[in-house]
């Protein structure tokens, strides 16, 4: 099920978009610079030009700068605002952050440390907070990094579009244990997901 705002293709879009267009320049300004030192060298150009004045040199260098930083603009517009568009029908889980480990409650009241499940094809809000000192918690393969701040609430959300598992870490410094508070992503069927969330019910 793809999905228009998924944020792992708009954030992607929009690096290769900037880091495109920078590789393009830098190409082509090297390119001019080298062709500028062959064809204005002393020998062949012993007195300076002088291009003050020329309108349609200060129209370029002001317009076509314009229209890309504009564009790249907007394409980071739409990876922030796909980060922050939680799609209908999203399933929550709510996400606790103390040192130095990472609880998730999901619908169900079932409880789990430091390892999330989730349903494939499903979207997943995590609504963060902490327990205590600032944390972030950060899922490089699909995008996602939201600090979570004790006393307030704040989400991040995802699209879990193929089985397998993922790392997460807290990629805010909390203390000394700070470099083990990671976890495990667990993307399963929604069969093996409702299998899971049942599994406390037959311990309690």
């Amino acid at each position: 099920m793809p999905m228009d705002n998924n944020p792992v293709v708009l954030v992607d879009r929009a690096f290769y978009f900037i880091i495109g267009f920078s590789f393009l320049f830098l190409f082509a300004i090297t390119a001019v610079m080298i062709w500028f030192v062959i064809r204005y060298r002393r020998s062949r150009n012993p007195y300076a030009s002088d291009i003050r004045g020329n309108v349609w040199l200060e129209l370029a260098w002001t317009v076509i700068p314009t229209c890309i930083a504009l564009a790249m603009f907007v394409s980071g517009w739409q990876a922030y605002t796909g980060l922050r568009s939680v799609p209908d029908g999203a399933l929550e889980i709510k996400a606790y952050a103390q040192m130095f480990s990472w609880i998730f409650v999901y619908p169900n009241d079932k409880e789990t440390e430091n390892e999330l499940v989730v349903p494939e094809n499903v979207p997943i809000k995590i609504t963060l907070t902490s327990e205590d000192v600032l944390h972030s918690f950060y899922l490089p393969s699909f995008r996602v990094k939201m600090d979570a701040v004790k006393g307030m609430e704040t989400y991040a959300w995802f699209f879990p579009d193929k089985k397998g598992e993922f790392v997460f870490h807290c990629t805010e410094f909390c203390g000394t244990g700070h470099s083990s508070m990671d976890g495990t992503l667990t993307i399963v069927s929604e069969e093996a997901y409702q299998a899971f969330l049942e599994e406390e019910d037959d311990d309690e």
